[in-house]
């Protein structure tokens, strides 16, 4: 006999539970796809590959796995191009559903990219890339930054140059977003006279004309912010022109990181730079960074592979503490906000906007005990450091 009434009711509410409850089960996920989009070719490559291969240390040091389970990173090379920025996105978000993004290094591409991210609801933790408009008023639950803000660093070679009481300072950067963002950053702490304010194109390496016209501007310090390939034509073609004379030299950490010091070699020395990381900070999980990079790719880190390293760091704790529960994205936006890793800077937090509250360190380009030209830390710049975007971010 079919029971009726309010039996029937009761089965029928209890077999309603018991499907809740399995689906509620079924939503934990069984792996991790991660979409590894980054620039693998072209002047930008290293920088790139250097995100990559941080990225992939951090992978193998928690065995394969993001938060317990087993991870697949879908590498797809952008080319330093937005059009092919953006397909290649199309494709991870779409036909390969990945869970996470991360790895552009170039804010026009992480700009190009980020409303079809964004539209599929795939969280992007920034290994680089941290462009004002994301920062400000375009911020975005999906979007997080576990490197800087653009302006960041040069706000500390800002503070830096002007402490230091050059009186005129000639700019150089990339015409393209970050290149506006470092300039702006440095004029807010310089109060001195800005003699040059020059922007080049983002693929430019022969600098000649530039070179020319510093020579004629009475600057007596030149700020450039020309990352990877760029940088290392132009320190070169700066130092051969014999400028670096008459002119102190400064840059952020990008520009003098250690992609460029391999490639210019001793014209880099007595050169000031500030980063939020650096080498020889000796926190625990940094020290086994530094040492097992150098044993995994037989190089020195860059900051563009603490910062790989750190991306995946966070990515292991949020699918942690969700427990491969990622369907729910609030869930996982509040694990990814609440950043309960420990990264090669040591504390680390986020502002409102999802952009870090970090501390920034003066560096010089010097030789260490074992004869190798490299970055060594002299001192704080800046404490607990917020952007100046977070206000203009109205998201909850």
């Amino acid at each position: 006999m079919k029971p009726t009434g309010i039996p029937a009711m009761r089965l029928t509410l209890a077999a309603a539970a018991a499907l809740t409850l399995l689906a509620g089960v079924a939503q934990a996920a069984t792996s991790v796809k991660v979409g590894m989009l980054s620039t693998l070719s072209g002047p930008g490559a290293a920088l790139g590959v250097d995100i990559r291969d941080g990225f992939n240390l951090a992978l193998k040091h928690s065995g394969g796995k993001l938060g317990g389970l087993p991870t697949e990173v879908i590498v797809a090379d952008d080319q330093g191009k937005p059009d092919a920025a953006k397909q290649a996105a199309d494709r991870l978000v779409k036909r390969d559903q990945v869970d996470f993004m991360t790895g552009v290094v170039f804010s026009n591409i992480m700009l190009a990219v980020a409303p079809a991210v964004f539209q599929s609801k795939t969280f992007y933790l920034s290994a680089n890339a941290g462009p004002s408009q994301l920062a400000g008023a375009q911020c975005n639950p999906y979007f997080f930054s576990v490197s800087y803000q653009n302006d960041n660093m040069h706000e500390a070679v800002g503070k830096v140059v002007n402490d230091k009481g050059f009186k005129k300072v000639a700019l150089l950067a990339p015409n393209y977003p970050a290149g506006k963002d470092a300039l702006a950053g440095f004029k807010r702490y310089y109060k001195g006279e800005i003699v040059q304010e020059v922007y080049t194109p983002l693929s430019q390496l022969d600098y000649g004309a530039e070179l020319s016209n510093l020579r004629a501007s009475g600057a007596d310090a030149v700020y450039i912010f020309l990352p990877g390939g760029l940088g290392i034509n132009f320190i070169k073609q700066f130092v051969g022109a014999g400028l670096s004379k008459d002119m102190t030299l400064f840059g952020p950490g990008f520009s003098a990181d250690e992609d460029v010091i391999r490639a210019v070699g001793d014209s880099m020395l007595g050169m000031f730079n500030t980063s939020q990381w650096a080498h020889d900070m000796t926190n625990a999980v940094n020290k086994r960074f530094v040492e097992d990079f150098q044993k995994e790719y037989s190089r020195l880190p860059t900051l563009y592979a603490s910062q790989g390293y750190d991306a995946a760091r966070l990515m292991d704790a949020a699918v942690r503490d969700v427990k491969g529960k990622l369907e729910d994205k609030e869930a996982v936006r509040k694990a990814l906000k609440a950043a309960k890793f420990d990264s090669v800077r040591g504390a680390f937090k986020f502002n409102t906007n999802q952009f870090p509250i970090q501390d920034y360190y003066l560096r010089v380009i010097t030789k260490d005990a074992q004869g190798r030209i490299t970055n060594r830390t002299l001192g704080t710049v800046f404490k607990n450091h917020a952007d100046a975007y977070a206000a203009q971010c109205k998201m909850p």
